[in-house]
């Protein structure tokens, strides 16, 4: 290495304190210059070199479902790649030359040679190395808690903005209706004497009655019944029977009971009473879609109590099924294609846990259920009484885990999704809840076609660890 270049490296922090003898261990490496807008390495890839920033600036981009956050800059003086050839992975960001750079490069074999030789750097390396797995794990545990978030809040979203436009439609009609019905009755009033009105209030009420019980027809039996019913309606002179007809198929009713129903009414007030009787059958209609589609936003809502345990203790006992049952509503929009099945013993017992924490690790699990699937498929929730354990099984009929994935399932950042879809960390958040903060464990099998999670939880456990606040959630610094 030229002198004056050697002069250079031996300046920066890392190498400053450096013996001439220990120089030696550098010599191997050699000084590149790089444009701006070069990118050294990609995320996810493998490089078996080591760089050190001599001039200009390298920042590190990491991708977090589809959105590039910037994970720091490489200042002259600094370095980086040196986590990746510790640990043996791809690198977890991407390096990006921002300002024309002329940076040292240090080969795989040399950097664990360097190592071996100057113990001072290879101190430092160490310790930098650490300090930046444990910011980065803090900082992508955080972005996996908000991916998590924002994935359950976008798929409520869409949970509840279907009974809230049917809620609303309805509402809409209601109105009209109403205003149908009132308009009627001063017409009707015109007519009809107190008999007529008994027997017209009297069918009104079965006709509703009916309308509780209907059975539903496919769609070719459903429009002949209207064809025939609009066409005896127009010998009576009902000129929107065409539009009454499909109320009435809905309701049960048929033209023999029309039939009866007008034999006891005046012929002027045919067309009028039957419009109201319509009317009074659609105002029921709206009433029961508007209390149905109310009903659905106020279980999710419970869901969403529930599966956060709003204003309740975090640590308390809970039920393992209520915490399921509002994973599995969250997560509703992501199971619209799959079959699922629920085999619980509902006799196990309530369990001191932190709730809110075991409703992550549903959701981690069954996620990732859903994705081997990609997204069409079966999968098994079930819940059991074992070794006077709590199991819960979650399986599912993907394609399976091959056995050199198996090995690294539980390693920070390993992931087999793509760039930028995952962080790697799911199950290793998911195993700490269970194993440091509840005391147990998480275990898997898989094969083709099958893949099977339990996670046992203690049943008898009288306290658990306080919750600690999380650390190193800042921003990894480089």
């Amino acid at each position: 290495m030229d002198p004056a270049i050697l002069q250079r490296v031996r300046s920066t922090p890392l190498f400053s304190g450096l013996t001439d003898a220990q120089l030696r261990c550098i010599e191997p490496g050699e000084v590149i210059e790089s444009p701006a807008g070069m990118v050294l390495v990609s995320e996810g890839e493998r490089s078996a070199f080591f760089f050190v920033v001599l001039e200009g600036e390298v920042r590190l981009t990491r991708t977090y479902d589809r959105q590039t956050v910037l994970m720091g800059a490489i200042k002259p003086g600094n370095y980086t790649g040196e986590t990746t050839l510790l640990l043996d992975i791809p690198w977890l960001a991407t390096a990006r030359v921002a300002r024309s750079a002329r940076l040292f490069r240090l080969g795989e074999d040399d950097f664990w040679h360097m190592l071996s030789t100057c113990r001072a750097v290879a101190r430092e390396i160490f310790h930098s190395a650490a300090n930046k797995v444990r910011n980065m794990e803090g900082y992508s545990q955080q972005r996996e808690k908000l991916a998590s978030l924002g994935t359950l809040a976008a798929g409520l979203a869409h949970e509840l903005n279907n009974p809230a436009a049917a809620a609303h439609r309805a509402a809409a009609h209601l109105q009209q209706t109403t205003d149908k019905v009132q308009s009627l009755l001063c017409q009707l009033s015109k007519v009809l004497d107190p008999d007529h009105w008994q027997h017209l209030l009297a069918a009104s009420q079965t006709a509703l009655e009916r309308l509780a019980t209907a059975s539903a027809l496919d769609h070719l039996e459903r429009s002949d019944r209207a064809e025939t019913i609009a066409s005896r309606l127009e010998i009576h002179g009902v000129a929107a029977s065409w539009e009454l007809a499909p109320t009435f198929v809905a309701a049960g009713l048929d033209s023999a009971w029309l039939e009866e129903l007008t034999g006891k009414l005046p012929a002027a007030s045919h067309a009028d009473a039957l419009g109201w009787l319509e009317a009074r059958i659609n105002l029921k209609s709206l009433l029961s879609q508007v209390e149905q589609s109310t009903g659905r936003i106020a279980e999710l809502v419970k869901a969403v109590k529930s599966y956060s345990y709003m204003d309740q203790s975090p640590m308390q006992e809970v039920d393992i099924h209520e915490g399921i049952e509002s994973t599995l509503t969250m997560l509703g929009h992501k199971l619209k294609n799959v079959t699922l099945i629920r085999s619980f013993d509902r006799s196990v017992p309530r369990i001191l846990a932190y709730g809110s924490e075991l409703n992550q690790v549903w959701t981690n699990l069954i996620d990732n259920a859903i994705h081997a699937m990609n997204g069409t498929g079966k999968i098994c929730v079930g819940t059991c009484i074992e070794d006077n354990q709590l199991l819960v099984e979650i399986v599912d009929n993907g394609a399976g885990i091959s056995p050199e994935v198996q090995a690294h399932l539980f390693e920070p950042f390993f992931t087999t999704k793509s760039v930028g879809t995952g962080t790697g960390l799911g199950l290793i958040i998911s195993n700490r809840i269970i194993a440091d903060r509840h005391g147990g464990e998480i275990e898997f099998e898989s094969k083709p076609g099958e893949t099977r999670f339990k996670v046992r939880l203690p049943v008898n456990r009288h306290e658990l660890p306080s919750p600690q606040p999380d650390s190193h959630l800042t921003k990894p610094s480089t």
